[in-house]
């Protein structure tokens, strides 16, 4: 048996190192690559994906497989070898549906897509995209009918990025969400202009080394991580020693400091998975939803709160002393976190992000069942924005293009966002249990110990079990709003009656 688990895992690498490589592939088309490339860059890509796709759903890989069982049934049910015959399998049993020249046109989409999305973008065109999104919709319909056994066609696309979890169950959670946020919003939101300091200037060479200051200090090693320029900022990676983070900079704002943060937690998640997993399935982060609950929670509980800038704001006002030499320290924690709708998706503060994850969760479900035709979408789109933020949308860029998400035909993705801010507080509240003097450590520039805690609970365990067993395992229960309400309310009530 352990003959047959060798050849398994020698299978299961080579079909690691194919997807990896597609994932730089994709890293340099949007970070490196001249314009020109995109079209053999697709053509790369769906190749690739070809060859992996036909490795891994191949006879012989189930067979292997089978023959696996009993060892796997021998062994404890949280031991690497068991887990990853256990997982396999199910990823096996799911792949082996999706036919491999549907599978590659799907990769081949995403890549073409994000040239067309950049350009539609740029000027603000809607139609100009509307065909690709058309085409990468109807792929999403042949890739649902491959399946049978759900509820609601959105629990397939959706299980792609929080496996086993149920459409009803999310719609559920944000439902009530939206019912808290709303007064919330209401109370402690703002129309009043930004504070004149927040437009800058602030120059971008200042912000990269800054950027950097920041996150090396969080767990950003040099050796394993860099850190580039994108026009939609990401994380990805190559293996646990091969981190890469994009950001992007403007002179008039300071938001790369939190997109370097919140890209750094995602690196930091794929560099803690312990690396006997390495070059395997089980190699990277459980879910996008855990996956997120890292980015924020370094983003915002750490990076917006007092004690962290009680630290670093005197480096900030060194490093653009004529913007904030004379700016009070308290003025500059109100002014990142007030809450004020606002039209990016990204830039958004912690109560109104998740608004607009909302009004994109509802559009997909609409879209994906016919009830909103792609004509449609921009009316859609800027009829509920206006509701949910009260913010009339003047163009397609600030609007209906603004993600380049459904570029990659990503239905299914955005609710994890908000599912991730929820987990966050979750496994912040863990943390701060077993580690009561964490604010302290913050306001002495000390990290290390919050990563070694989430490196031994969460990362290391990468995804050797489902989503929901990896949530239970670190903070003792289920899913639950809650605390991240609670977080809300303290927080920014606090920041309206001080």
């Amino acid at each position: 048996m352990e003959q047959r688990y060798a050849e398994l895992k020698a299978r299961l690498a080579q079909i690691f190192d194919l997807r990896r490589t597609q994932e730089l592939l994709f890293w340099d088309q949007t970070v490196m690559m001249p314009p020109a490339g995109a079209a053999v860059r697709s053509a790369q890509l769906s190749t690739l994906d070809q060859i992996a796709h036909g490795l891994f759903v191949s006879d012989e890989t189930g067979g292997l497989l089978e023959e696996l069982r009993p060892y796997e049934e021998s062994l404890p049910y949280e031991s690497d070898e068991a887990s990853l015959i256990r997982v396999t399998r199910r990823d096996w049993e799911k792949a082996r549906r999706v036919p491999a020249d549907l599978a590659a046109e799907m990769v081949r989409a995403v890549s073409e897509g994000q040239e067309i999305w950049a350009k539609a973008r740029e000027e603000a065109n809607y139609e100009l995209f509307r065909p690709h999104l058309q085409h990468a919709l109807e792929l999403k319909l042949r890739y649902v009918d491959c399946f049978e056994d759900y509820d609601d066609p959105y629990d397939v696309l959706l299980d792609d990025f929080e496996r086993g979890m149920k459409t009803a169950e999310v719609r559920a959670v944000l439902d009530d969400l939206k019912a808290e946020l709303v007064p919330l919003i209401a109370e402690v939101g703002s129309s009043e202009p930004d504070e004149p300091f927040m437009s800058g200037p602030f120059p971008v060479g200042a912000q990269h080394d800054l950027s950097l200051h920041l996150i090396e200090r969080l767990g950003y090693d040099p050796r394993c991580f860099r850190l580039d320029l994108t026009a939609h900022p990401f994380a990805a990676h190559s293996g646990t020693q091969d981190i890469r983070l994009t950001t992007r900079y403007v002179e008039n704002d300071l938001s790369s400091l939190f997109t370097a943060m919140h890209e750094c937690g995602h690196g930091l998640y794929e560099h803690g998975v312990s690396q006997a997993l390495e070059r395997t399935p089980l190699a990277t982060g459980v879910s996008y939803a855990l996956h997120e609950s890292q980015s924020r929670l370094w983003e915002n509980i750490v990076g917006r709160s007092r004690p962290f800038w009680n630290h670093f704001y005197p480096r900030l006002q060194k490093t653009f002393p004529d913007v904030l030499g004379n700016v009070d320290q308290e003025r500059w924690y109100r002014a990142i976190n007030r809450v004020k709708p606002s039209y990016i998706r990204v830039d958004a503060d912690e109560a109104t992000y998740n608004l607009h994850v909302i009004l994109r969760f509802e559009l997909e479900q609409e879209m994906l069942s016919g009830r909103l035709a792609l004509t449609d979408l921009r009316e859609a789109w800027n009829a509920r924005f206006e509701e949910y933020l009260g913010l009339p949308v003047p163009n397609d860029s600030l609007g209906v293009l603004q993600d380049v998400h459904w570029a990659g035909a990503g239905f299914g993705y955005f609710s994890t966002y908000t599912l991730g801010n929820i987990m966050s507080v979750q496994i912040w509240e863990k943390a701060l249990s077993e580690l009561p003097d964490l604010p302290e450590q913050f306001e002495a520039g000390e990290f290390g110990q919050l990563h070694e805690w989430l490196r031994t609970r969460l990362y290391a365990l990468g995804r050797k079990f489902t989503p929901k067993e990896t949530l239970e395992r670190v903070v003792g229960g289920p899913i639950d709003a809650a605390p991240y309400v609670r977080y809300l309310k303290d927080k920014l009530g606090a920041l309206t009656t001080a």
